[in-house]
């Protein structure tokens, strides 16, 4: 098997939350990570117990508990604005991954709970602290959430691209 093969099965077992407490940019970064020897398979909490069995069973690996310096396990949850509270600052949009928080400068944000991964990157910018995380059945489909961060990642590299143009334009 390949590589790419491999680092795509990996990936296919990631949740998808998009996270980066394993340490990596994202789950396929950490698939390659892991394929490629460079990453143990203990490092994604959302994964939890569950996910580093599924790992070492694919790899033929040894079980073993999740990495504590990555961060513990904890039952899927999604971002809940209070949007009484909510200064609209965009901070929260911007970080992130799949494009689950939705407002405009200086108007209410909110999230869209189908889409939210529970990752909790927004919260650490939010100067109000608006944003709390509440428990849920299930997170979104890991495919769902792949397109997303895929979708994501697109559009602020056409954002960039966009900018530099208009830049160049006036040079």
């Amino acid at each position: 098997m390949s590589l790419k093969d491999l680092a795509s099965r990996i990936d296919a077992l990631l949740p998808q939350t998009q996270c980066t407490k394993c340490g990596y940019a994202g789950c396929a970064p950490y698939a390659d990570a892991i394929a490629s020897g460079v990453a143990d398979i203990n490092q994604c909490p959302p994964g939890g117990d569950e996910g580093v069995e599924q790992l070492a069973a694919l790899l033929g690996r040894e079980v073993k508990p999740l990495n504590p310096d990555n961060g513990l396990y904890r039952p899927p949850q999604v971002a809940f604005i209070d949007e009484a509270i909510c200064i609209g600052c965009m901070k929260c949009i911007d970080v992130c991954p799949v494009d689950a928080i939705v407002g405009a400068t200086k108007l209410m944000h909110t999230v869209i709970a189908e889409w939210c991964t529970g990752c909790e990157l927004c919260i650490p910018p939010c100067p109000v602290d608006c944003i709390s995380l509440e428990p849920v059945d299930a997170l979104p489909d890991a495919d769902l959430s792949r397109d997303r961060f895929a979708f994501h990642n697109f559009r602020l590299q056409r954002d960039r691209d966009e900018r530099a143009a208009k830049l160049a334009a006036y040079e």
